[in-house]
């Protein structure tokens, strides 16, 4: 039996989304280049994170925090990237959000082509708001009010070497800062520890990847080494793997706005450039922060699940103790006894 909707999960089911983004129709007779036609279905949201959830803290006891800084009307999310091609820290966020204010305000996707050209993978994205990654269609997100979360990192990033684990890698990558210096909207900073831990990437294989000129004809630009389960070592993007139990810290930081606007801030590269090490920066010492005084990571899992069994632990080596004490094939080494 799937589990039982919330309130606001009832509601999402019943009711239609009311604000859609421009149809391609309209915005090519209003001149505008074509963006996307609006896909997400609220009650699929509702229902996929339903089932996702038992999932998400089973393997991964996610912590979320600062969801509070999260600003009215139109924002980018920008977020580093873990855990390959399971994305825990994709769906931690989008549920937390959910659970705090509904379908509606769960932030839109800005998501590599490579995803939508997967078997099976397009349709279920666009119904839980993945959007082609474009200046246009963030432009028609922004307008309409929206929030969209994108990753800079991309596959860099999501299949870092597990020693980068907690590093914030966007290489240099700047399109996400000129996306929200020219629409003018804040970013709102997400620092996520201990999802990286899932599985381990020994080398991304980046060279290796542009030798055979990948990053010129796939836009991909790595070409992973992996130890996951149940698969052992694999050469390449692993297939979906078996997790290993850990545990997620999830921070909102508060929205960092530029003083500068349009397309012509948007095009100093200068400015650019302080903008995005702003950003950095930020995210950075909070994720070394979180990493020196929280419990992340699988290690802390299993302290925290051995903590949970000590009690019975110590029943069952009391019980123990008293059954040998009391047994008569049981020589004492007590010379008194």
């Amino acid at each position: 039996m799937p589990p039982r909707l919330q309130d606001h999960e009832q509601d999402d089911r019943r009711e239609p989304t009311s604000a859609r983004l421009p149809s391609r129709r309209a915005r090519a007779s209003e001149g505008a280049p074509p963006t996307f036609v609006e896909t997400r279905d609220e009650a699929f949201v509702a229902r996929f994170l339903a089932h996702m959830r038992p999932w998400l803290q089973r393997f991964f006891d996610p912590d979320v925090r600062g969801l509070e800084h999260l600003p009215d009307g139109a924002a980018l999310i920008v977020a580093n990237h873990n855990a390959g091609v399971l994305m825990p820290d994709v769906f931690i966020l989008g549920d937390a959000i959910f659970r705090r204010a509904g379908a509606r305000a769960v932030p839109y996707g800005l998501a590599h082509d490579v995803l939508f050209d997967l078997p099976h993978v397009r349709g279920a994205l666009e119904k839980l708001g993945g959007v082609r990654a474009s200046p246009a269609s963030a432009h028609a997100l922004f307008t309409a009010g929206h929030k969209a979360l994108v990753y800079p990192g991309g596959d860099r990033e999501v299949m870092r070497p597990y020693r980068d684990r907690h590093r914030i890698v966007f290489g240099t990558r700047r399109g996400y800062v000129k996306m929200a210096i020219r629409e003018g909207v804040p970013v709102v900073p997400v620092v996520t520890a201990g999802a990286h831990e899932a599985f381990m990437v020994l080398d991304d294989g980046g060279k290796l990847a542009s030798r055979f000129g990948l990053p010129r004809w796939a836009r991909i630009n790595v070409l992973p080494t992996v130890l996951s389960l149940p698969w052992g070592l694999t050469f390449g993007f692993p297939p979906p793997y078996v997790p290993v139990p850990t545990r997620i810290v999830m921070d909102v930081l508060p929205p960092i706005a530029f003083d500068r606007r349009g397309q012509e801030a948007a095009a100093d590269d200068a400015y650019v450039e302080r903008c995005h090490e702003r950003i950095v920066l930020a995210m950075q010492a909070r994720l070394d922060e979180i990493v020196r005084t929280e419990e992340v990571g699988v290690r802390a899992r299993l302290r925290r699940r051995w903590a949970k069994a000590e009690p019975v632990g110590r029943f069952l080596e009391d019980l123990a103790e008293g059954i040998m004490e009391r047994s008569p094939f049981v020589v004492s080494s007590d010379p008194s006894a």
